[in-house]
C-alpha cells in the first residue's frame, strides 16, 4: 500500500524533534518577545537583523484581528540584550472629526527588511479587510528606535504581502505579493529605489484551479528563484522563475500539507533552504522546520516548534549575519514567540 506523502510527514512529525542519540539541540533560544500583552491579542509577526546586529520584530496587535484599533507594534534585542517594551509605530487612523472622533482601519500584515545599503524598511497593509486593504511604508536610520512618517504606497502596489523580500544581484527589492479580491491570486512587486517607484507583473495563477497567497521567495543555487505558499487546496504551492522574477512558470502544489495558513522560508548560506510551517491540512498545530538539499525539489522533515493544543502559526524566519535561524511566530494569538536555531545541527 502507498502512503499519501501527507499522512508521512503527519506521522513523522508526532515524533517532535529529530534528534539522533547524543546530538545537540538545533534549539538555541526560546523565549516570547514580550511577557505582558501590550493588546488582547496579536498576530503575523515579522523579524529582521538590522545594521549593527540588532533583532527587530514587529507584529499587528489589538481587540482583535479586524478591529479598527488594530497597529503595528515593534520590539527591539540588541546583541547581548533583552527584548525592548514593545511600541506602537503605526495605526489606521485616516481622520478627526470636527468633534473628536477618530476615524480608523486596522494595520495588517507587517513586513521588516533590512537591505545592504539604506534604512530598515517596514511595509504594512491598511484597511477593513485584505480584500480591499492598501500598502504603507515607513522607514527607520537607526535600528527601529524611531519611524518616519508613514507613506502610502503607488495605487496598486502593496509591497510584501507577508513574508520578506529578497535583494537581486542588481541590488533591486522583489517582494512576493498577493490579492484576494478576484480570487486569491500572486503576483510580484520589485523596487529599485527602496519603495518609491516599482514595477509588478501579472498574477501569476488565475484564483480557481489553485487559490494562493503569500509567497515566500528563495535564491537557488543556478541562479533561478522558486515561490512557496499558502493555498486554499491543502498544500503549499510553488512556481520558479528563471529570469529574476520578472515571469514565472506554472504554479503547481507540492506534497507538503497545508492547513491554508501562512508559511516561510529562507534560503541557507550553505545552500539548503529552509521551510517553517504548519505541517496538518487542519488546525494551527503543530508548526514545524524543513530542510532541502535540492532546490526545493525535496524536503525533509527536521524540527517540531509546536505540537500542544493550540494555534501556532504565521512564521517569519531569517538567517543572521552570525549564521544562526531566527524564527518568531504567533503563539496563541496572545503573545510572540521566537525561536533561534543552529542550522548545522539540522
Amino acid at each position: 500500500m502507498t502512503i499519501p506523502m501527507s499522512m508521512l510527514l503527519v506521522s513523522m512529525l508526532a515524533m517532535g524533534p529529530m534528534a539522533g542519540p547524543g546530538a545537540q539541540s538545533p534549539v538555541l533560544v526560546e523565549e516570547f518577545v514580550f511577557d505582558q500583552e501590550p493588546t488582547p491579542q496579536c498576530h503575523a509577526a515579522t523579524i529582521a537583523e538590522a545594521k549593527g546586529g540588532t533583532l527587530v520584530a514587529s507584529w499587528f496587535g489589538g481587540t482583535h484581528e479586524k478591529h479598527p484599533d488594530v497597529g503595528i507594534w515593534v520590539a527591539r534585542k540588541a546583541p547581548g540584550g533583552e527584548w525592548s517594551a514593545p511600541v506602537e509605530v503605526a495605526d489606521g487612523e485616516q481622520y478627526e472629526t470636527p468633534d473628536g472622533e477618530v476615524h480608523r482601519h486596522p494595520c495588517w500584515n507587517p513586513v521588516l527588511f533590512q537591505p545592504e545599503d539604506g534604512p530598515l524598511l517596514l511595509f504594512y497593509k491598511v484597511g477593513p479587510s485584505p480584500r480591499d486593504w492598501w500598502g504603507m511604508l515607513t522607514t527607520s536610520d537607526d535600528g527601529g528606535q524611531s519611524w518616519s512618517e508613514p507613506r502610502r504606497l503607488p495605487e496598486g502596489i502593496l509591497g510584501p504581502i507577508k513574508n520578506k523580500p529578497i535583494a537581486l544581484p542588481d541590488g533591486s527589492i522583489l517582494c512576493g505579493s498577493s490579492t484576494e479580491d478576484q480570487g486569491w491570486r500572486v503576483h510580484f512587486e520589485r523596487t529599485a529605489d527602496l519603495g518609491r517607484t516599482w514595477i509588478r507583473t501579472a498574477p501569476i495563477n488565475d484564483g480557481e484551479a489553485i487559490g494562493a497567497i503569500q509567497p515566500s521567495i528563495l535564491s537557488r543555487a543556478d541562479g533561478s528563484l522558486l515561490a512557496l505558499g499558502r493555498s486554499r487546496q491543502g498544500r503549499i504551492w510553488r512556481a520558479s522563475s528563471g529570469d529574476g522574477g520578472e515571469s514565472w512558470g506554472a504554479m503547481t502544489l507540492t506534497d507538503l500539507p497545508n492547513p491554508n495558513s501562512g508559511t516561510d522560508a529562507v534560503s541557507l548560506a550553505d545552500g539548503r533552504q529552509l521551510l517553517v510551517f504548519n505541517a496538518t491540512e487542519r488546525g494551527r498545530s503543530p508548526l514545524n522546520v524543513a530542510i532541502s538539499a535540492d532546490g526545493g525539489e525535496t524536503w525533509e522533515m527536521v524540527l517540531t516548534l509546536e505540537d500542544e493544543p493550540g494555534e501556532y502559526s504565521y512564521p517569519a524566519v531569517i538567517q543572521a549575519g552570525d549564521g544562526s535561524v531566527h524564527v518568531t511566530y504567533t503563539w496563541k494569538r496572545k503573545r510572540i514567540k521566537h525561536v533561534v536555531i543552529a542550522p548545522d545541527r539540522l
